[in-house]
């Protein structure tokens, strides 16, 4: 049996749109890795799967799965998206994600542009998680990174200029660092002016992406913990640009920027390996 699936993108993060509400599909880590295949499957960073809710307050369900079939407790770039498509599908301008990260807000700006509440990052070590109680803001590893989860684990290393580092070089192995027992997102930050930063983000389980949004709200909140910044900030990302906001007030990291439906499409999943 054919499966549809949505193909879009928020500043070039793409992803693999699957919903799963009305009907169940045969979509296993790997067959979810084959399909994410830039050569010989559809190709994407993430594979989205959407789900019926069942948390008060959410509209779906959203499950998140990195190119290697892993899966991510959250995602800010496709969190925009899904939250773009709902509120089309309803017709509303407020929507709720229900992820494993717990229930994300969400409200439509205009058609395209989308805000996305990514609740209270995680500052824990344990929380993280990292391998060994440390102090998050300052590890123990050569660069100095500060680790945060926004409901996924990430280290931000704050660089003296924008190409100090080869992501493509140092992330596969940062990615891997025994300090990570869940591995890590690896962003790349130079901070540009008071409310603003460049960044690169090595995904764990995906690569380099144009974008990563929880990566941005990561970099801000640590930039933030370490005086960098001020509490909104511009964050450059290769795809282009999206707001982070962390309030003070309650603690909650707003995400803003774009949400883009490239295409449709049909594949069956028997074509794909189990």
């Amino acid at each position: 049996m054919m499966t549809g699936f949505l193909k879009m993108h928020g500043l070039g993060n793409d992803f693999v749109v699957v919903d799963e509400r009305a009907q169940r599909h045969d979509l296993t880590p790997a067959r979810i890795a084959a399909l994410s295949d830039r050569h010989t499957g559809i190709g994407c960073d993430q594979f989205v799967i959407l789900r019926p809710a069942c948390a008060e307050g959410a509209d779906v369900f959203v499950r998140f799965f990195n190119a290697d079939g892993s899966e991510a407790g959250a995602c800010g770039n496709a969190s925009r998206c899904v939250a773009d498509l709902v509120a089309r599908e309803s017709g509303r301008t407020s929507v709720g994600l229900q992820t494993r990260a717990g229930v994300l807000p969400a409200t439509i700006i205009r058609p395209g542009m989308v805000t996305v509440d990514m609740g209270v990052p995680a500052q824990g070590w344990e929380d993280v998680p990292l391998a060994e109680a440390m102090d998050t803001l300052y590890l123990p590893i050569a660069g100095d990174p500060a680790a945060v989860s926004m409901g996924n684990p990430h280290a931000t290393f704050f660089l003296p200029t924008p190409d100090a580092v080869n992501p493509c070089v140092a992330g596969p192995e940062l990615e891997h660092h025994p300090l990570f027992p869940q591995r890590a997102n690896i962003g790349f930050a130079h901070v540009t002016a008071p409310d603003a930063m460049r960044l690169r983000v090595w995904e764990r389980g995906s690569g380099l992406t144009r974008a990563c949004g929880s990566g941005a709200c990561a970099a801000v909140v640590n930039a933030i913990r370490r005086g960098l910044v001020g509490r909104t900030c511009t964050v450059a990302v290769d795809g282009g640009e999206l707001n982070i906001t962390w309030r003070e007030a309650d603690g909650h990291v707003l995400m803003t920027g774009p949400a883009v439906t490239s295409f449709t499409g049909h594949f069956n999943p028997e074509d794909y390996p189990r």
